[in-house]
């Protein structure tokens, strides 16, 4: 519209070339949102409409010049004609759009209206009335831009003849959108809305155009009738509802109708918002004068003023059809005042914080090199020295507060723009990003300052290169002990800070300080504190206490490359380890001419690294597992498509807790691998010992000296196996199935042993040597109840348990039970298993085997095709745990020997941290790590 009144940076306002006034309390706006009563912004927008010009119809200018104006400078001609006669470009007022509406809302007497000028030509208007003459079409009438509604209804009453008195009382102009249909021409009225006698049809023509497909006209008609189609649109559809009668009624501010006192203020204090943002300085100072008498107004007279104007606008208004949708009109008008840009040519001040939100403005815009904020005064002086910029009306600021100086303009405009600067007059409470404001100091863009109690601005220069602001907290990077309990600019004296160092340093706190610089050192030191004795989960409890301290006090990014370096620490050390136990296996050695097996008491120790770190590799998992599910949160929240940073941290934890899971699996096979090993040559003995023998004292079961020789060997292989997965922590689950598969590997072997030596010539299957066998086998198996194992090994020893049961049967007995019974009663035993047992089972000297332990034919084929050992390959799985752990960071730590290795870290990092202080400062803290 006016080319130096354009809202700067605004698009909405610079493609639709109309005054802001008229953009906010437009009916379009409204109409929009309730029935698509008028055009889309985009049809506002469109130059293809029949009516998108003032030489289409139904408006005809005259006299037309070649030079014909743009509508663009028509209408700033039409708009920018002040009160006084003077255009408002040349005045000290407001934007020319607020006192355009005023002008329509209140003429001027026709004897005061000038002559037109060139842009107000008058324009002929077609005026349709097919209502009050039949078979007229239209009348045209001239019009300008000033005439009212009432005006053109009277000179169209004159052209169709009507002469009655008052006449335009019983008609109404009416703004009929339509199209044309068929092939004879005719025109469908599709929108019909009664203009108001104030508003003025050439403004509101020009401004708002139909959709494309569609056209206008203004038709006369008996306002009765209008009335009447108003009043039936709710029960068939067709007229103008209630809700949109209160919509026209708005729409009449926006083409010049008179609209009630509360909307009028309302209008007039949303476009004192949005011209805000004016650069132009002669008219800012001119709006100070009217916000210097606006806020100098008491709170308290000022909502009373408010409410009587409400009051006033509700007596004139229509009620809306309906709550909602009256709802929905009071959002989107207070919507609309959010629909604020800032400058991009001037700095201006984001008001953050105020004393009195409701009647100030967000953004203060510099129009000025020197902006000075103050009070608003009753009496002001009319000294230009005391001009104020900005008002704050607030008891703690002073007439003159503060002044800001923007920089000058570089000569070389590639050079950078210096600082502006800001300075507090005499007595003003000013801050600067929080800290007091005493002296003249730089203003950077993105600073904030303070005003008083109440105020907080921040300083934004659009024409100044982006730069974080000073007040932003750098990358955070954990400050150590020196800043954390150690640093002198907290205001502690020297006492209180070696006390806070020595409090620390003896907590019981699960607590763990230190910078990322020292983290590979603090690191691989907790992997050489597995080797201290007594440790036992303290590298998982110290690993989490990083976790812990990473998650709470480093970037993001730091935790899952922490967690896979943990990870791949407690790899190596177990690799290591692993080798280390190979190495020392006889088979190994250099020296092979003797051979022998390792004692139950050099596996163990062997066994004990691997099964300290099986442990710690349980805990662990289960700490990253809780800090993995952090990380999903996050992701959830925020979606994977649109954080690949994310992402990438849970494939990293994923990576490394694959990893911690193939440590767990190598430490338990090494383990148990040993373990069986040892079994293998002590199990036979199982079979071939005599229980019944006089050294045995079968009176004291559990103490393992007085059981038979043959199953001491075994039974020691089992209790060492228990007192070391107990030395060692071990998860009560990975201690339940490290036995289990100890059980497993028993059962087979003997089993297998025992099916192998049925079949020779030393059998054993035999009533009396099956007698041996399950004494023994009762004896191990209640020493193993004994201990708490015994569920685990009746389910593991079943097959041998069923087999020996079998043999102890007296033989008259066996040989009367038939095939299918002893299928019946020993289920555990397959076909070919219990056909062998059978067919080997020792007799007597010429004795056969019965015929009624025979198969029948339908197994005889399985029974020969079936192998009858166990297979070693059908061991139980390994499941690891999911609850029952044992470490708690969150808890203090009670256990002496964990605690003393916390201290011991404590210091170590604290030496660390001293070595990388300069010399000259390391007496400065006045902290003496022996202490």
């Amino acid at each position: 519209m006016f080319s130096d009144e354009r809202k700067d940076g605004s698009p909405r306002f610079g493609k639709l070339h109309f005054p802001v006034g008229l953009w906010i309390n437009s009916p379009k706006k409204h109409f929009a949102k309730l029935g698509r009563r008028w055009p889309s912004v985009g049809s506002v927008k469109s130059t293809s409409s029949d009516t998108a010009s003032r030489g289409s119809e139904p408006v005809e200018m005259r006299p037309a010049t070649k030079n014909k104006a743009s509508r663009h400078k028509r209408i700033s001609a039409l708009f920018q004609r002040g009160g006084t006669g003077v255009p408002a470009s040349g005045g000290r007022g407001r934007w020319a759009s607020e006192k355009k509406l005023a002008d329509l809302i209140d003429p001027l007497p026709e004897d005061r209206v000038e002559p037109p000028s060139q842009g107000e030509v008058p324009g002929i208007l077609k005026i349709y009335g097919g209502d009050i003459s039949t078979g007229a079409n239209y009348k045209s009438v001239l019009a300008t831009a000033r005439s009212t509604a009432r005006q053109l209804v009277q000179e169209a009453l004159e052209r169709y003849g009507v002469a009655q008195a008052n006449a335009e009382d019983a008609y109404v102009l009416c703004d009929v959108v339509g199209n044309v249909h068929g092939t004879d021409g005719s025109w469908q009225a599709q929108y019909l809305r009664a203009v108001g006698d104030s508003e003025r049809p050439l403004v509101l023509q020009d401004v708002w155009k139909p959709k494309t497909g569609c056209t206008r006209r203004f038709e006369i008609r008996r306002r009765c009738d209008v009335e009447r189609m108003a009043e039936g649109e709710d029960g068939d559809g067709s007229g103008i509802s209630q809700a949109r009668r209160q919509q026209s009624r708005r729409s009449r501010a926006a083409s010049g109708g008179h609209v009630a006192p509360k909307e009028r203020a309302d209008n007039l204090s949303l476009r004192r918002s949005i011209s805000e943002m004016n650069l132009s300085t002669k008219r800012r100072r001119d709006r100070k004068g009217v916000l210097s008498m606006a806020v100098g107004e008491p709170q308290e007279a000022a909502e009373e003023s408010r409410l009587k104007a409400a009051e006033g606008a509700e007596g004139t208004s229509t009620p809306p059809a309906s709550e909602a949708e009256a709802m929905d009109v009071a959002n989107l008008e207070q919507l609309s005042q959010c629909l604020i840009q800032p400058p991009t040519e001037h700095p201006y001040f984001l008001q953050l914080l105020g004393y009195n939100e409701k009647q100030e403005f967000v953004i203060h815009v510099m129009t000025r090199r020197r902006h000075i904020f103050g009070r608003p005064e009753r009496c002001p002086a009319p000294d230009q020295s005391n001009y104020v910029d900005t008002f704050l009306s607030a008891p703690d600021i002073l007439p003159r507060h503060c002044c800001v100086v923007s920089s000058v303009p570089p000569a070389d405009p590639s050079q950078p723009r210096g600082s502006a600067m800001v300075r507090p007059f005499r007595g003003a409470l000013i801050t600067h990003n929080g800290a007091p404001l005493h002296r003249q100091v730089e203003l950077a863009p993105g600073d904030l300052l303070g005003m008083g109690q109440h105020f907080l601005f921040m300083y934004k220069d659009p024409r100044a290169a982006a730069a974080p602001p000073a007040w932003l907290p750098k990358a955070w990077v954990s400050p150590g002990l020196v800043g954390a309990l150690a640093c002198q600019a907290c205001g502690r004296s020297l006492q209180e800070r070696q006390e806070a160092f020595r409090a620390y340093l003896k907590s019981r706190e699960p607590q763990l300080r230190y910078r990322p610089q020292e983290q590979e050192a603090l690191l691989a030191e907790i992997v050489r504190l597995q080797e201290a004795p007594n440790c036992r989960l303290g590298p998982a409890f110290l690993f989490g206490l990083c976790l812990e301290h990473a998650a709470r006090e480093l970037e993001p990014g730091h935790l899952p490359r922490l967690i896979a370096r943990i990870a791949q620490l407690v790899k190596e050390a177990v690799w290591e380890k692993i080798k280390e136990i190979g190495d020392r296996q006889p088979e190994n050695q250099q020296d092979k001419g003797e051979l022998g097996n390792l004692s139950i008491e050099e596996v163990a120790a062997d066994l004990r690294p691997l099964m300290l770190w099986m442990a710690n590799a349980m805990e662990l998992l289960s700490l990253v597992q809780k800090r993995v599910l952090d990380i999903e949160k996050d992701l959830d929240l925020e979606g994977a498509s649109h954080n690949a940073l994310l992402s990438s941290d849970l494939e990293t934890c994923d990576e490394a807790m694959a990893v911690l899971d193939e440590v767990i699996m190598s430490t338990f096979q090494q383990s148990v691998y040993y373990l069986t090993k040892t079994l293998y040559s002590a199990l036979p003995a199982l079979l071939d010992s005599n229980p019944f023998t006089a050294t045995a004292d079968l009176s004291h079961v559990p103490e393992l000296s007085s059981m038979p020789e043959g199953i001491q060997g075994t039974l020691a292989i089992y209790q060492a196996t228990l007192e070391l997965t107990r030395d060692c922590d071990l998860h009560p689950d990975l201690v339940s199935q490290t036995f289990g598969y100890l059980f497993f590997f028993s059962n087979a072997s003997l089993f297998n042993t025992l099916m192998e030596r049925g079949s020779s010539h030393q059998s054993l299957f035999q009533w009396a040597k099956a007698v041996q066998i399950r004494t023994n086998l009762d004896l191990v198996l209640d020493w193993l109840q004994g201990v708490g194992l015994g569920d685990i090994a009746t389910e593991f020893f079943r097959k041998l348990s069923t087999t020996a049961n079998l043999l102890c049967v007296p033989k008259t007995s066996l040989l009367q039970t038939s095939w299918s019974r002893l299928r019946n009663d020993y289920p555990a035993l397959t076909p070919a298993q219990l056909h062998h047992v059978l067919t080997n089972y020792q007799l007597g000297p010429g004795r056969v085997s019965p015929e009624c332990w025979s198969p029948p034919e339908k197994e005889r084929d399985e029974i020969a095709h079936s192998d009858i050992f166990e297979s070693f390959t059908d061991h139980p799985p390994l499941i690891l745990p999911c609850d029952g752990f044992r470490l708690r960071l969150s808890e203090p730590v009670s256990d002496d020997t964990l605690h003393r290795q916390l201290i011991r870290l404590r210091r170590f990092l604290w030496e660390l941290e001293r070595e990388s202080l300069p010399a000259n400062q390391r007496a400065v803290y006045g902290l003496d790590p022996s202490q």
